[in-house]
């Protein structure tokens, strides 16, 4: 992948594949991501023809960064999806519901971005982000829930640990941390306040579900205005070893980290 494709997206969003109009609006949207979509999104008596679409839909957003999200590579749908990847050539294949790196091993040679959905796939959260390909991993909130049983409207705390091992098991291997999908399309203010928290778990940006989250998620994970100023006028400050800047102590490690924001801020 170029530069573009493999800095860490704020904003990934699902369209369905089988839907043309949806693409064609999404070759317009801000998101860094567009991931065509032939599992959840796509109803079982349209996953043929989403497949069969999805040369065009690739044609239509051009030279967007574009991955394709797979069915399960376990189920009835693998072989067709698997048939139809090697006829196109997108830059990212999204793979849902992970339990181990040797379930990605039909996908080798592809950069891969892996679900992690269910207690097992948190367990081996590690293996599978040092995969060979791996550019990093996705939590799938929603299965993830179903199958830690919790009960309807439990607080995304209780999916913290798990999260935050998603997370360190993606940082271990140098790869994005994508957080998962706000299903409240209304909630305009819950979209915000889950995006402020994902970043402070960590977080590199998030999946999405409609056009309407793209700004906001894209603003809650790119550095702010006050934290661009800071890390410049501490890089213009340092000058070697630990030091005080702004009534704190700084060194050499705080000079990488303000570097890293500001290139995270060069979209």
């Amino acid at each position: 992948m170029d530069q573009a494709r493999t800095l860490p997206p704020r904003s990934l969003l699902f369209v369905p594949a089988s839907r043309p109009r949806m693409i064609a609006k999404a070759a317009s949207l801000a998101a860094d991501w567009i991931i065509l979509d032939l599992e959840d999104a796509v109803r079982e008596d349209e996953k043929d023809g989403a497949r069969a679409g999805l040369a065009e839909a690739l044609a239509t957003l051009g030279d967007r960064p574009v991955g394709v999200r797979i069915n399960p590579l376990d189920g009835v749908h693998a072989a067709a999806d698997l048939a139809v990847l090697a006829t196109i050539d997108p830059a990212l294949v999204v793979v849902p519901k992970v339990e181990d790196a040797a379930g990605l091993a039909p996908l080798g040679g592809r950069a891969l971005l892996p679900m992690i959905e269910t207690p097992k796939g948190v367990l081996s959260a590690a293996s599978i982000a040092a995969t060979p390909g791996v550019v990093g991993l996705m939590v799938g909130t929603n299965d993830l829930a179903a199958t830690l049983r919790l009960p309807p409207h439990a607080p995304r705390s209780s999916l913290a640990h798990a999260l935050q091992a998603v997370v360190l098991a993606a940082r271990a291997a140098g790869g994005w941390a994508i957080d998962g999908v706000f299903n409240a399309l209304a909630d305009a203010h819950g979209l915000a306040a889950e995006c402020a928290e994902g970043r402070l778990l960590g977080f590199d940006g998030k999946s999405l579900i409609h056009p309407d989250q793209v700004a906001p998620a894209n603003a809650a994970f790119a550095p702010s205005d006050t934290e661009l100023a800071d890390a410049h006028a501490l890089i213009a400050a340092a000058s070697g070893g630990a030091e005080r800047f702004r009534d704190r102590m700084v060194e050499d490690l705080h000079v990488e980290t303000a570097r890293a924001l500001i290139a995270r801020s060069r979209r």
